[in-house]
């Protein structure tokens, strides 16, 4: 069963900033939510198995994945890769101390933080501020990646363009690269629209 909390603190308003709690135990999870509410505003859900975390993960955005290890039909560190695989949210995966360091050396190389149990709140805020940053990152490298990828589309648009307009018109290439230019200018849109209607224009 998934349940959700929303907890707003301090003065201002709510902060929808999402966390994933996945524990199988009901005290595990109430001590996340104490610190997490400590700590920020967030907007959590909090699931007990591996099966429902990773329906929810598939259908939902997090800053923040929390996994208290081990879990009812599983462990947990796979399920940490995956989250860390198909989503930019920080991964806290947090274990029994005396096998901490042979799952460390599982997971994070894949970005995932390891604590230990019990959980002491200087390390835990200390993750969380970790998780925080490499979230943030890895937004930014999406961010840079969707404009990189925007890009590329439109050059390959544009180029597709030209060739239309050598084929049809007999432009030579500079005269399809500066037409391009120009009506994009004129008509104060971008080069990609001008490509797309030419496109559409000769390649239907």
């Amino acid at each position: 069963m998934t349940s959700n909390t929303v907890l707003c603190l301090g003065g201002g308003g709510c902060m929808h900033r999402r966390v994933l709690i996945i524990s199988s135990h009901d005290k595990g999870k109430e001590l996340l939510v104490e610190l997490l509410t400590a700590y920020d505003f967030v907007y959590i859900t909090s699931v007990k198995r591996g099966d429902e975390a990773r329906r929810v993960l598939n259908e939902k955005i997090f800053e923040l994945v929390i996994i208290n290890a081990p879990l009812a039909d599983e462990f947990g560190d796979e399920l940490a890769l995956m989250a860390a695989e198909i989503s930019s949210s920080g991964v806290i995966l947090i274990v029994k101390s005396e096998i901490m360091d042979d799952i460390a050396v599982k997971v994070e190389d894949c970005g995932v933080l390891v604590l230990p149990k019990p959980i002491s709140r200087q390390l835990f805020f200390q993750a969380l501020k970790l998780a925080a940053a490499t979230q943030r990152r890895l937004m930014g490298l999406k961010d840079e990646n969707t404009k990189l990828q925007k890009r590329i589309e439109e050059i390959r648009l544009v180029d597709r363009a030209k060739c239309a307009l050598i084929q049809y018109l007999n432009f030579t290439e500079p005269q399809a690269h500066r037409y391009i230019e120009k009506q994009a200018m004129d008509r104060r849109v971008s080069k990609r629209e001008i490509a797309e209607g030419i496109l559409n224009t000769y390649e239907c």
